[in-house]
């Protein structure tokens, strides 16, 4: 297989942006990643509010946005991270791309990788870096994002479960409306049958895996510490699909049963084209009253959005 030589390899030639597939990197020695740039980068985060973490109790089915208060961690970010193999936690450090130092990291792979992301699928913007420091034995719960995502194994074992976007058995096309709407997961729920459905990635350090937007995912840590980074980012695509999920949620609301994205591509033009003049108007009025516009396309993810 023809592997891109950098950071992060990817098989360009068979690379689908809307397919799940494994890569390989090469970010383990990587000098912001070892532990006690780790530890002071989460002093840093936590002054900001921009930290996410829960104690060993929650499990594949804990709703992910309530896991933080169902099971507390009562440590400090930086009391985690020194004590983590025992700390019996699980921690996010999140939008690291808000720091000046991590940002450099978030940009040095995803710089790297825009190029052969460009070619099949433009348009990359609201980057973003998410690294997770979590304790053995502890669960990320089943949940979805927006962003695509290079999720990749830095230090310590785990087992990831990843589920296609296009599966209505695991994430009904009303859940991923709502979840575009108000960021809300409440109608994403785990059944344990499910596993059978899901692309399962043991990760080792150097491995790791890529998500498109909106793949239902859980994670399980293995027996010891664990690290893992991961480099997000949406396109043209996952900005036309985010704003039809959200247009059929606005129908739903208004009594229609819309089919799911992708299923009408004449409806789905119709919507695209109604409901991204009305954002648009939207975003015009906002700068007219000299407020910021709600943009998806700036450069950067911004904090607090999560």
């Amino acid at each position: 297989m023809d592997m891109h030589a950098g950071l992060v390899d990817i098989g360009w030639p068979s690379f689908d942006p809307w397919r799940i597939q494994p890569v390989r990197h090469r970010l383990m020695q990587h000098p912001l990643l070892h532990p006690d740039p780790l530890t002071e980068l989460g002093s840093r985060l936590e002054r900001q509010r921009c930290i996410r973490t829960h104690g060993s109790e929650a499990v594949a089915g804990t709703p992910f946005n309530a896991a933080p208060d169902l099971h507390p961690n009562a440590r400090s970010a930086v009391e985690t991270l020194q004590q983590i193999d025992e700390a019996r936690a699980w921690l996010s450090l999140l939008n690291v791309q808000s720091d000046s130092t991590y940002r450099t990291l978030v940009d040095e792979v995803l710089d790297e990788l825009k190029p052969g992301i460009d070619r099949v699928d433009p348009g990359m913007c609201y980057r973003g870096g998410w690294i997770f420091i979590t304790s053995p034995h502890t669960v990320t719960p089943f949940h979805f994002d927006k962003e695509h995502n290079f999720i990749l194994q830095v230090r310590g074992c785990k087992t990831l479960y990843v589920w296609d976007h296009r599966d209505t058995e695991v994430a009904s096309d009303r859940a991923r409306d709502r979840f575009h709407a108000c960021h809300e997961r409440d109608l994403l729920e785990w059944k344990e049958a499910f596993r059978e459905r899901a692309r399962v990635f043991h990760l080792e350090p150097g491995m790791g895996a890529y998500m498109p937007s909106t793949s239902p995912h859980m994670v399980e840590n293995g027996d010891g510490p664990s690290v893992t980074v991961s480099f997000t980012y949406y396109t043209d695509a996952t900005r036309r699909d985010s704003l039809l999920h959200r247009a059929n949620e606005r129908l739903r609301a208004l009594g229609w049963q819309p089919p799911g994205v992708g299923r009408s591509s004449a409806l789905d033009a119709c919507l695209h084209a109604g409901f991204g003049t009305v954002a648009g108007v939207r975003d015009w009025a906002r700068r007219l009253a000299g407020r910021p516009p709600r943009s998806d396309r700036a450069l950067y993810a911004c904090v607090g959005r999560h």
